[in-house]
């Protein structure tokens, strides 16, 4: 893999730091949905992608979860995958996964070497430079068609589906999660807006899963999925799943699907929306077992629904003070924040951290957290497009949902030390908000001194 700069002794990167410098630079270029500039680089590279079986996962919230669900099943079964999600928690190698582990630095300097002399050339056309989701994307498809060639790739979406760049590949088969208000800034001022954004993953004959539960929504999948003649199955009319028993870091259920049922399940995610996230990825599976004989033992699938984990969600850091991490960034995931407080978790008092982007619709995330709060603090992720904690601040005051103590922290780390000092023994800590300040107080919690910052 070695191009003709490289021939000649010319190299842009010498090292990761350089390579991962560059592409984190590009964020000065935005979100910029389209797809131009992604298909001149894979037209550079002979279209790699082609090669590839991707099992494509788009969704307001869950997609995370549903393909680290996938991942761990698969590769529990003894197939080779690759993973590719965003954003990612410590380093940006974590967005590049091949059987549960990271990109190797010097391969990703490799390929960003590789990639490099094309982005300065699209970027010097009216196409303008590609992003740097574009570049990320461009990586993960050259890194699992030229380096580890995968069996399947577990392949999530950045924001919305149609014109997303991931949206290049044509799956074996596509998960839709959910659909909720999220990005509406970008994809539309509608529900309905934003479910035909996401339906635009459904290719001409792949099947489709999805849990999506509005009526209206449903529609606008159901008629994506008959106007290009895929089978759809709809989490409560093609399958479903039934609750049997919920304790904190165990649940059981069972799942009823079109080929079989199963009784018994557990998995290790807390919050009744990770029952929903384990059945679509079941579906997920069992349509591949039917459309393209993927073979996972039913003991495979029990283990590893049970070992998935997935950081930053749901995610009980720390014992003593009890400190529980939840990136509910968005009305649908704060909703589901609140259900897990008050279904799964007891405590005497409640102490909530939060800090927010500056684009986002924070009066109704708020509304689902404030009437279980006793403390809230509310400071600033570092990062460019953080809320201030006083406009936050400013909008939960305005609310009448606001019955808890208000502490005002900008800084986060200084936030984080008050949190853990008013946190009892019989208390819960929580700290929610962007994943941008879920990926800081992670790594400064797990000691970790490799925390670059998820983009």
């Amino acid at each position: 893999m070695i191009n003709k700069r490289e021939q000649a002794g010319e190299r842009s990167f010498a090292n990761y730091e350089e390579a991962r410098a560059w592409i984190e630079g590009l964020v000065q270029f935005g979100i910029r949905p389209g797809m131009e500039r992604i298909n001149r680089l894979m037209e550079a590279f002979g279209h790699p992608q082609r090669r590839l079986k991707f099992i494509h996962v788009a969704g307001t919230n869950g997609k995370g979860s549903v393909c680290a669900y996938l991942t761990t099943v698969l590769l529990r079964a003894g197939y080779d995958v690759g993973t590719f999600t965003s954003p990612y928690i410590v380093k940006l190698t974590n967005r590049f996964q091949y059987n549960g582990a990271d990109i190797p630095e010097e391969t990703l300097c490799q390929l960003a070497n590789e990639l490099k002399p094309h982005v300065d050339e699209i970027a010097g056309t009216e196409l303008g430079s590609p992003s740097m989701f574009e570049v990320s994307t461009a990586l993960a498809i050259l890194y699992y068609a030229k380096v580890c060639y995968p069996d399947y790739v577990v392949w999530e979406t950045g924001l919305g589906g149609r014109l997303d760049v991931t949206n290049i590949v044509t799956p074996v088969v596509s998960v839709i999660t959910n659909v909720g208000h999220d990005h509406m800034d970008i994809l539309g001022d509608t529900i309905e807006a934003v479910a035909k954004e996401k339906a635009g993953i459904i290719k001409p004959g792949v099947p489709v899963i999805s849990a999506v539960s509005q009526p209206e929504v449903q529609q606008v999948i159901k008629d994506k999925a008959r106007a290009t003649q895929s089978a759809l199955y709809l989490l409560g009319e093609q399958f479903s799943e039934q609750v049997q028993e919920v304790n904190e870091d165990k649940q059981m259920f069972n799942f009823e699907g079109p080929f079989r049922s199963l009784e018994g399940l557990a998995i290790s995610l807390n919050g009744a929306h990770q029952r929903t996230n384990a059945a679509v990825a079941i579906m997920t599976l069992e349509v591949l077992q039917q459309y393209y004989a993927l073979i996972v033992d039913d003991e495979d699938l029990r283990r590893g629904l049970q070992e998935t984990q997935w950081p930053g969600r749901l995610e009980m850091i720390q014992r003593t003070p009890r400190l529980l991490l939840d990136g509910a960034h968005n009305p649908e995931g704060a909703e589901m924040l609140a259900t897990a407080l008050r279904d799964t978790y007891s405590y005497k008092r409640l102490h909530v951290m939060i800090g927010m982007l500056s684009n986002k619709n924070h009066q109704d995330t708020l509304r689902h957290i404030l009437p279980l709060a006793d403390t809230l603090i509310i400071t600033e992720p570092d990062f460019r497009k953080a809320m201030s904690a006083a406009s936050l601040a400013e909008l939960v005051q305005s609310m009448n949902e606001n019955t808890c103590e208000l502490v005002i922290e900008r800084d986060w780390k200084e936030a984080l030390q008050r949190l853990q000092d008013l946190t009892g023994e019989e208390d819960l800590a929580v700290v929610t908000g962007t994943l941008y300040l879920i990926a800081d107080v992670r790594s400064k919690l797990l000691n970790n001194m490799e925390s670059e910052k998820g983009w």
